[in-house]
């Protein structure tokens, strides 16, 4: 019996010891996927606060992990860690923003995007909040009246400014603009020229162009900061510019989602919510996708008065 036990103490050291390797091993290998989870905590925290935008764009957990796992599931394989890293990020970016995307309404979109932009750069450790605070705020905080460029700028302009040449870029806290309102100073007509533009952000930047594209960071959204300071009102397009640079063309591209696609996403407890607009009838679009699925004529209900009983059977 004693030799029994002594043999079995053996054989359990020996697969604790074994354990225990494998425990170091697995989260050797657990650390390397940690960028997947650090991007998905920055996209649901995106989604969460596009609900101070518009309550209605309230989006659960679970429905986000459903995205998560999307990623995961569906991306290429790869034999480095490294490339199977970036292709769940590359494909959870695409899922979760199509999915959002979806139930945005028009004017909001931009929005997301740019936030999607902007927390992604401060995770990476290239952007700070204050910088996002300066592309929100711009020179709202200054009170500055000795405008020099009085003549042509207007006053909102160069509070602007001085809040662009007093900001510190980065991490590595880069006055970027630091010299911009003495640069216009020296070459007044070049600036002029330049802000009078219609489309600023397509034209050369005087004195800082070089500069700005030497940035392979930050240099996007540098360039996005000074249109919002100087043209406002082309931030809109400056801004999908920055989107389309940081996170890809397929963000600033147009998208139009085809009822096939929302077929493959649905499931018997999965509705899908249509919002029209007017003049809106997605019912061919659906009754045509039917008849390919061969599960045509669909079912359809005018709810009214008493017709909850008619369109109960139906789901039925």
């Amino acid at each position: 019996m004693l030799a029994t036990i002594k043999n079995a103490s053996k054989e359990v050291n020996e697969k604790l010891v074994e354990a225990a390797e494998k425990t170091i091993e697995i989260n050797e290998k657990r650390e390397l996927f940690r960028p997947v989870a650090a991007r998905g905590a920055v996209l649901y925290f995106c989604i969460v606060e596009m609900t101070q935008v518009n309550w209605m764009y309230n989006t659960s957990l679970q429905q986000f992990l459903g995205l998560f796992d999307y990623g995961i599931d569906f991306s290429p394989k790869a034999q480095l860690v490294k490339e199977r890293v970036a292709n769940i990020i590359t494909w959870m970016n695409r899922k979760v923003y199509r999915y959002i995307n979806r139930g945005l309404f028009e004017r909001d979109k931009v929005t997301f995007k740019l936030m999607m932009a902007t927390k992604i750069l401060i995770k990476a450790g290239q952007l700070t909040s204050a910088d996002v605070g300066l592309l929100l705020k711009a020179g709202g905080g200054i009170d500055d009246r000795n405008n020099p460029f009085a003549s042509w700028m207007a006053q909102k302009i160069w509070l602007n400014l001085k809040a662009l040449s007093k900001h510190k870029f980065g991490n590595d806290h880069s006055m970027f603009f630091k010299e911009l309102p003495d640069r216009i100073n020296r070459n007044e007509q070049v600036w002029k020229k330049w802000v009078d533009e219609a489309e600023p952000e397509n034209i050369p930047v005087p004195d800082y162009e070089e500069k700005i594209n030497s940035d392979q960071n930050i240099g996007h959204f540098i360039h996005l900061c000074l249109v919002r300071s100087i043209r406002e009102d082309r931030t809109i397009l400056a801004c999908q510019q920055f989107i389309s640079a940081t996170l890809g063309d397929e963000y600033g591209a147009p998208i139009t989602d085809q009822i096939a696609d929302l077929y493959e996403e649905t499931q018997i407890d999965k509705p899908v919510l249509y919002l029209l607009s007017k003049g809106a009838d997605p019912t061919s679009s659906i009754d045509e996708y039917a008849k390919k699925k061969k599960q045509f004529p669909t079912g359809k209900v005018s709810m009214g008065e008493e017709m909850e009983i008619p369109a109960m059977q139906l789901i039925d």
